[in-house]
């Protein structure tokens, strides 16, 4: 099997269709495929209708976006092996949508107050499917550049970054809630691309708590954040997972099927616990 087990969709911050982002994976040879949308489980049942349309291993998954309280830093909690309606994920997640909405409005009308000719219906609109507005559809609205050239970075940063006019963020879930919830929805809990975080401090705690796994397989990882992650799995017996963080048009220019590892069987590692 060719196993991504990290990609998005317009359920939350990515560009693609659920069913654009299957064809894409049926088109590079990924027999299982994990959709991790940010704090929703609303691509689930569609995800599994198209895994039988397409002939795919589709894997229930959700990124929670949490954060460290005691070092303040971000923490992404990655949730794996979802069966049911999980309720626990809705209700952690609902408010932190709600103030994720918000905050993406207060954004864009600061941007309109400095001047840029922007919409909220056209931003809205690229946030139907999800009806979360996130960054990513303010700056659709704003141009049409690819995310990878030099337009498109400048713009936003200069919005985003540092003192820009639409910099600050929201108020995350505390990481040990998110391992909890998506726990007690009969999930398999791994802490996302802490390379890329910089949360390789917290590892040992959610260990601890009980966290099943670590993303060792990411662009934004080195070699590094490769051989640490691995040793993490390997003194504590983690599972460990990988993907390519497939944003489509939103993200940097990965592509499916870069950055692959092995298959997750999920009920058999949902029995051992």
């Amino acid at each position: 099997m060719t196993t991504d087990l990290h990609t998005h969709s317009r359920y939350s911050d990515g560009s693609s269709t659920l069913e654009e982002l299957f064809i894409e994976a049926k088109k590079a040879g990924i027999t299982q495929l994990g959709v991790v949308d940010h704090d929703t489980i609303k691509h689930h049942a569609e995800g599994r209708r198209l895994a039988v349309q397409y002939g795919i291993d589709f894997v229930a998954g959700i990124e929670i976006s949490a954060f460290d309280y005691k070092r303040n830093r971000k923490v992404h909690l990655l949730g794996y092996g979802f069966t049911g309606d999980c309720a626990n994920m809705e209700e952690l997640c609902r408010p932190l949508l709600a103030r994720r909405h918000a905050h993406s409005i207060w954004q864009l009308e600061r941007i309109k107050e400095v001047g840029f000719q922007l919409d909220l219906e056209r931003a809205l609109h690229y946030a139907e499917t999800c009806g979360t507005l996130y960054k990513q559809h303010i700056m659709h609205a704003l141009t049409d550049a690819p995310y990878n050239s030099k337009s498109y970075q400048t713009i936003y940063r200069s919005l985003f970054k540092n003192n820009g006019v639409a910099s600050g963020d929201i108020r995350y879930v505390d990481a040990f809630d998110a391992m909890h919830a998506i726990h007690a929805d009969g999930g398999i809990a791994v802490l996302a691309h802490p390379g890329q975080l910089q949360s390789f401090e917290i590892a040992e705690e959610l260990i601890a708590n009980g966290l099943d796994g670590i993303e060792v397989i990411h662009p934004d990882h080195s070699m590094e954040d490769i051989d640490l992650a691995n040793k993490l799995a390997e003194k504590y017996r983690l599972i460990k997972t990988g993907g390519s963080d497939y944003h489509a048009q939103y993200g940097n220019s990965v592509k499916l099927g870069q950055y692959t590892c092995q298959p997750l069987q999920t009920a058999e590692l949902l029995s051992k616990r």
